[in-house]
């Protein structure tokens, strides 16, 4: 079976001043090429709530009211080799990164990076981080969030929600 996989192309408008990075697209993510597919993951459900993304709307509506509302998505890994879904499967020597630092570059309204998950903070810690000017990058504000992935149980939902509508007072800020 072939372990490698790799993520989407990033969701991002001309107004991007919030990107929220995940790890790598789930199985049920990649085989619907969507982000966030899997019907237990709590991200569209959040993302309804902090600016009417949520997944009652049709994926490419949803796209569209993230974009509007300044939210731009990606993924930290662009390749890695992994078996299944888990984050903690990823093998540390196959990640490859996106050019998050090139987004950044271009895109200088962007004035924070929302973690989704652990994982995605220290492969952006890791891959990242290094390659984004130092001045750049202490204008921005890394914000680490719980996964939203079903995966995720130790943290009670309400936990999770509150902790993710910081975004909704981020986005009201401008």
């Amino acid at each position: 079976m072939d372990s490698r996989v790799a993520s989407f192309a990033p969701v991002v408008g001309r107004t991007a001043r919030i990107l929220v990075l995940g790890s790598m697209p789930g199985l049920r993510s990649l085989a619907h090429a969507q982000y966030y597919a899997h019907p237990q993951n709590l991200f569209w459900p959040f993302l309804g709530e902090i600016c009417g993304a949520g997944p009652e709307l049709a994926y490419p509506d949803r796209l569209r009211r993230l974009t509007e509302a300044g939210i731009a998505l990606w993924d930290v890994l662009g390749e890695c080799e992994r078996i299944g879904s888990l984050d903690t499967a990823i093998r540390g020597a196959s990640e490859k990164p996106n050019d998050i630092a090139g987004l950044v570059a271009r895109h200088p309204e962007l004035h924070t990076i929302a973690f989704n998950g652990a994982k995605a903070r220290q492969a952006f810690r890791r891959h990242v981080e290094p390659g984004i000017d130092v001045e750049r990058l202490a204008q921005l504000r890394l914000l680490s969030l719980p996964s939203t992935s079903p995966a995720n149980a130790s943290m009670p939902r309400a936990k999770k929600r509150a902790r993710w509508l910081v975004l909704r007072d981020l986005i009201a800020a401008g």
